[in-house]
């Protein structure tokens, strides 16, 4: 039997920046629209307008449809109105939003992944203004932050932000769900200007080259361009072993994570902010990242109130030769990138290295020597990259080989 009725969105005690929607198929009376909005007196017109242009492009001319809004922005109405649609009417055709011009820049596979922040995808109060805190990445996450009755809704919301939320610069990411699910996902995904897809509970090759492959089949459908990288993220014992099989599993993996809370469920300990538990783990994991020449990105750290401890574990991370860490609040971004920034120490070794290195290359020099040490090629490297992140964290000027 057809479904006649569908219910989506979120109506719960405190949602805000969201909506509810229930669409009813009618066989006669024409739109009955019932808005009910926070904000009715200065937007129920351009509700009611967009409602209307949303149900006229699925062709639906009888239908019952109630809004419960708490100031749902027009990509989140837009989302979920589609939704209900799609749940009882079967069709090929996307409502698009026009996309910000800033949202189709691509991202580059070496650039700074020092703070990623987890927003749920189903949550849009969240992702509004998550940009401004200035992490390098914010993650649409429709794994673990979904309950599974709402995961088909959600692809809605985090397609429609992936072209209109405003990211302040940071990378697009998303986080997809595994198996048949995560298929699902990047259909609603890779054809909308999106930089980096996260793959949780990665066990084999396998599971890194199914999500490439399909990547690539859909980019070709779409006729799109955009460079997509790919994070697998390490969460059991059995995956710290395969780390490097999973690193070099295709050349699209720009970086590879730790989730260290189902790494030490699978070893049945607790997790501890002194981290031993997970010591091998995390040092497999440098080690096989290092080895495939792509960045190694920690587990995020739970307690969000902490911040003294959070620092102590980022100068932990960076001890172990971690390219960053995630989040899951916006108060932890500023901590986690001025522990990770290099030292005054570190970047006037890597000045003298770096100027060496300069000096070496005008004179013609094959090699390059500071004082009575030769500098190799990965020294140099390593000096390069303290220099870009000196600059890029604001203890650098970038003007500073002439100042």
């Amino acid at each position: 039997m057809t479904e006649k009725k569908a219910c989506v969105g979120n109506r719960e005690i405190g949602t805000k920046s969201d909506c509810y929607v229930e669409l009813e198929l009618q066989n006669s009376g024409g739109i009955q629209l019932e808005l009910k909005s926070k904000v009715g007196s200065l937007f129920g017109k351009s509700i009611t307008k967009l409602t209307n242009e949303i149900l006229s492009f699925y062709d639906l001319k009888n239908v019952k449809i109630y809004i419960e809004d708490t100031g749902a922005v027009e990509f989140v109405l837009a989302a979920r109105i589609e939704a209900a649609i799609k749940k009882l009417v079967k069709s090929d055709k996307d409502f698009l939003l026009n996309p910000l011009e800033q949202n189709k820049q691509a991202t580059k596979k070496d650039m700074f992944r020092i703070s990623r922040l987890y927003l749920p995808g189903n949550t849009p109060k969240l992702m509004l203004n998550a940009g401004i805190h200035k992490p390098n990445g914010l993650i649409l996450d429709l794994e673990d932050a979904v309950s599974p009755k709402k995961k088909y809704e959600a692809r809605f919301v985090v397609r429609n932000a992936l072209r209109n939320l405003h990211f302040y610069g940071a990378e697009r990411m998303v986080r997809i769900n595994q198996g048949e699910l995560a298929m699902e996902d990047l259909k609603f995904i890779v054809p909308h200007y999106h930089n980096l897809i996260l793959i949780p509970k990665c066990e084999t090759s396998d599971d890194v080259i199914a999500v490439d492959t399909e990547i690539q089949r859909l980019k070709k459908e779409n006729k799109s361009d955009l460079d997509i990288w790919l994070m697998p993220i390490i969460e059991s014992a059995k995956v710290v072993m395969n780390a490097y099989q999973i690193a070099t599993a295709s050349k699209n993996i720009s970086s590879m994570a730790i989730g260290l809370e189902d790494y030490t469920a699978d070893l049945g300990v607790q997790r501890t902010d002194e981290a031993t538990e997970s010591f091998f783990a995390r040092n497999m994991l440098v080690n096989a990242a290092r080895a495939a020449g792509i960045q190694s990105i920690d587990s995020v750290f739970s307690d969000v109130s902490n911040m003294e401890a959070l620092a102590e574990n980022v100068q932990k991370s960076k001890g172990l030769g971690f390219d960053g860490m995630g989040c899951i609040h916006p108060r932890q971004i500023r901590v986690i990138h001025d522990n990770f920034a290099p030292s005054d120490k570190e970047i006037e070794k890597a000045k003298r290295i770096y100027l060496a290195f300069l000096d070496a290359k005008e004179k013609g020099l094959g090699v390059v020597s500071l004082g009575t040490k030769m500098i190799d090629a990965p020294v140099v490297k390593r000096a390069e990259t303290t220099i870009r992140m000196a600059e890029n964290s604001g203890k650098l000027d970038k003007n500073w080989k002439t100042a």
